[in-house]
């Protein structure tokens, strides 16, 4: 059987679209129990388990822990909500690109309208090399972060679970049995270290070792005598000062979404008990707020990954893929 390609040499629609949405589908699952580790490894007691005597107003920074091993360890209610999400996206994954066929159903049409047009969409940003590469980690950090930011919203996430009757006689929930995922700063500290590992490898397999470092503090332009002696010191310099740059990107990374969400689930929570007359009301024009910063930070947290990348690796792209 035949298969049409287009300008740009590559199958052309639907046929790109199954073919990439079947790929996506077995990195989902990579993805989700690299993500996931990571996060267990991290939700130590010092940062996952809060103070049994210390009373916290609002939005807790830590999340509570429901289940201890010992030794610090345990599952967490924000861990909790990422292991059901990632188990979501990849039964979806699984049973909408199981059987792919010519005339989609409305799973496998879904699945490969959203990976077709996140596909485009880096392509015409990072390149046609970089995008073939990295597609599956882009896109599958895209779509989770996404659902844990939306999962967040819904009635009952953080306010159902354990707690108390306070003095007015109002129950007051002190142990939430879910939490919004990326609210948990060891959930967004796991993907950003995830992201910065595979960046490093991408990194080698674009320059190799020695160019890899040529990249960071090799002298740019021609130049000659004195001036070229200058330029290597200059640019030695330079490249420490890229080096620290690049460290500190998953920590940009991690806090950027962090703070994002928690700042926006803190608002919910403080239009919610302001007026308890108007709780009902009061937290409704945040909701669609926050449904857009949901978005807009999955989206800002996939550009950066990819753009992240590409500074690393364009000089493989070719001129026509520069900008």
């Amino acid at each position: 059987m035949e298969t049409t390609v287009n300008d740009l040499g590559r199958p052309a629609s639907p046929m790109l679209a199954t073919a990439v949405a079947y790929k996506m589908r077995n990195r989902c699952l990579l993805m989700s129990i690299l993500a996931l580790a990571s996060s267990a490894l991290l939700a130590t007691s010092a940062f996952a388990a809060e103070a049994g005597a210390t009373e916290h107003e609002g939005v807790s920074l830590k999340p509570q822990m429901l289940v201890h091993f010992g030794g610090g360890f345990g599952i967490t209610n924000s861990m909790l909500v990422t292991w059901l999400i990632a188990a979501g996206i990849i039964i979806l994954a699984q049973t909408a690109m199981r059987n792919p066929k010519p005339i989609p159903g409305r799973r496998q049409n879904f699945w490969e309208w959203m990976v077709e047009g996140l596909y485009t969409f880096l392509e015409n940003i990072i390149g046609r090399d970089l995008v073939r590469k990295g597609f599956w980690f882009y896109a599958t950090i895209f779509i989770f972060i996404l659902i844990v930011n939306w999962f967040g919203l819904i009635p009952g996430i953080g306010t159902v679970g354990w707690g108390h009757y306070g003095a007015s006689g109002n129950f007051v929930v002190d142990r939430p049995l879910l939490r919004g995922g990326n609210a948990d700063l060891n959930m967004t500290t796991a993907m950003s270290a995830v992201f910065f590992v595979m960046w490093f490898i991408w990194a080698i397999q674009a320059n190799g070792f020695g160019g890899f470092l040529k990249e960071l503090f090799g002298p740019k332009g021609e130049t000659t005598g004195v001036i070229k002696i200058l330029m290597v010191v200059i640019f030695f310099a330079v490249g420490w000062l890229e080096v620290i740059s690049i460290l500190f990107r998953p920590i940009a990374l991690s806090f950027r979404l962090f703070g994002n969400i928690y700042a926006g689930e803190s608002i919910l929570e403080a239009m919610s008990t302001m007026v308890p007359w108007l709780s009902p009301i009061l937290p409704i024009p945040f909701y669609f707020l926050e449904v857009l910063v949901g978005f807009v930070q999955a989206l800002v947290f996939m550009l950066l990954t990819a753009v992240f990348t590409m500074l690393i690796a364009e000089h493989q792209e070719g001129p026509e893929h520069a900008h």
